[in-house]
């Protein structure tokens, strides 16, 4: 069986402001695609022979988001691993090749970052099934992309001796991110492939060759899988026990030391989205060579992505630049910068400025909520509950809320009256009431709510049933 292994963790801080920590890269609809970079990851596979139900490794954080994306692709016969911490690839790898073998016997593991575009699917299905008779043959297979250019920004993987009967190669070794000159000596040789991050393998032979070059990884990730923890439909690792791992990248833990290491070269419109000028690289431009997406106006505009989100966007006089608009934030990058987004976001997080964890619509396993006004006192959001779905019984004790229904129809608890809140019908909730919004019916439940208090913050809630086990937590 061929089990696909998707890494979901990360959050594209170079694709800042719409990727965020609680709404990264992976997850997002970007103009132009079909579909989330992570659910087009797993429907781009279907079709492969003896296909497994795939295993995802993501963050505890992002667990109902990826839930509610495998539903919407109707993949829910699948496990999903919950990081506490992040520890890079091999760990994670690791926890999915043991889970693996719960089910199936020695299968053959394909993994695969859940933030890449591949045009051509029909390559890339070819190519792994090549990969699968090398894994099967004890072989650790990584997929080298075909360089299209000297990048500076990807490592790079040189090709050993060929392998007779495939189009496959030894790794004679992987490189670090190279200079412009070495990139280019690379490129005019023919002999090395830029490094994709997708490997296959079988499970019993990464475990074996990480006991063997990574002993501590291998124990303490044995330890966090004797210890996973059902929450729900989601497997958690535990975070004392995974938290003492080693982080380091299957790479340097393993296909740096292994003998068996090989490298199938691909071709198939490969791109990892690291930054902005890669989206713009890849989608339809306009007669000025732009990129738009949103309500834009262009002026003597060329070699541009402009993207707006919320309100209009105008443009006069400019070349090779990156403008993104968010809600709540707008960046501006000279194409050839765009590298440096990271280092917005690090002086983001060390000023916990909100904008680089959270957009203004923020998703919850019940549906989202989006702040519209705040001052002094009070705090305007517009709250949408999904069909079936229902906010923690809980209470505030620093604050009062007004709602207002303007869709659906909700179901309310207010200490002990239960009633239903049609559209136009507001209610009150008293502060320190207990109370709950749920939605028994087909529809999105939308409200408008108010809240006034002395401290509006997320941490004022005492949560005292919840159906997504977050009684203890405060988000």
């Amino acid at each position: 069986m061929l089990i696909p292994v998707i890494l979901a963790g990360g959050i594209g801080s170079r694709l800042w402001p719409a990727s965020r920590a609680m709404l990264p890269k992976q997850f997002i609809n970007f103009p132009g695609q079909s579909g989330s970079l992570f659910q087009a990851t797993i429907l781009r596979i279907e079709g492969i022979a003896s296909l497994g139900h795939p295993i995802v490794v993501c963050n505890a954080d992002h667990r109902f988001l990826v839930a509610e994306q495998l539903r919407q692709i109707q993949k829910q016969q699948n496990t999903i691993l919950l990081e506490p911490v992040g520890r890079n690839t091999a760990p994670a790898v690791a926890l999915a090749a043991m889970t693996a073998q719960q089910s199936a016997a020695d299968p053959i593991l394909l993994v695969l970052p859940a933030d890449h575009v591949i045009q051509d699917q029909a390559t890339l299905q070819k190519i792994i099934t090549q990969g699968i008779e090398l894994a099967r043959a004890g072989k650790l297979v990584t997929f080298g992309i075909v360089p299209g250019s000297p990048e500076t920004g990807y490592g790079y993987i040189e090709q050993g001796a060929a392998i007779a009967g495939t189009v496959a190669a030894q790794v004679s070794r992987f490189v670090e991110k190279p200079d412009l000159a070495t990139a280019q000596t690379y490129v005019a040789s023919g002999k090395y492939l830029w490094n994709s991050g997708m490997f296959m393998f079988s499970a019993a032979r990464y475990l074996e060759e990480l006991q063997r070059f990574a002993p501590d990884i291998y124990a303490s990730c044995h330890g966090a899988f004797a210890a996973l923890e059902m929450d729900n439909d989601f497997y958690r690792i535990p975070d004392a026990a995974f938290r003492q791992c080693r982080a380091d990248s299957i790479d340097y833990a393993v296909m740096e030391h292994t003998a068996d290491a090989v490298v199938l070269p691909l071709a198939a419109g490969w791109n990892d989205l690291g930054a902005w000028d890669a989206l713009w690289e890849i989608q339809a431009k306009d007669p000025g060579g732009n990129v738009v997406s949103g309500d834009v106006l262009l002026q003597d505009t060329h070699n541009c992505y402009v993207q707006a989100q919320s309100r209009l966007v105008a443009s006069v006089g400019l070349l090779d630049t990156i403008i993104v608009e968010t809600a709540d934030a707008v960046l501006v990058a000279h194409k050839n910068s765009v590298q440096a987004v990271k280092k917005l976001v690090a002086q983001l997080e060390q000023q916990n400025r909100p904008e680089a964890v959270s957009h203004t619509i923020v998703y919850r396993p019940w549906g989202s909520y989006q702040a519209l006004a705040a001052g002094t006192g009070y705090q305007v959001k517009h709250i949408i509950v999904n069909p079936g779905a229902a906010l923690s019984l809980q209470l505030h004790h620093q604050r009062a809320e007004h709602w207002t229904a303007i869709k659906g129809i909700g179901q309310v608890t207010c200490d002990d009256r239960e009633f239903r809140l049609l559209p136009n019908e507001s209610t009150f909730i008293p502060l320190g009431a207990k109370h709950r919004l749920s939605n028994p019916g087909t529809e999105p439940v939308e409200i408008i709510e108010v809240q006034v208090g002395n401290y509006l913050g997320e941490d004022d809630i005492v949560r005292f049933e919840d159906r997504y086990g977050r009684v203890s937590q405060t988000i």
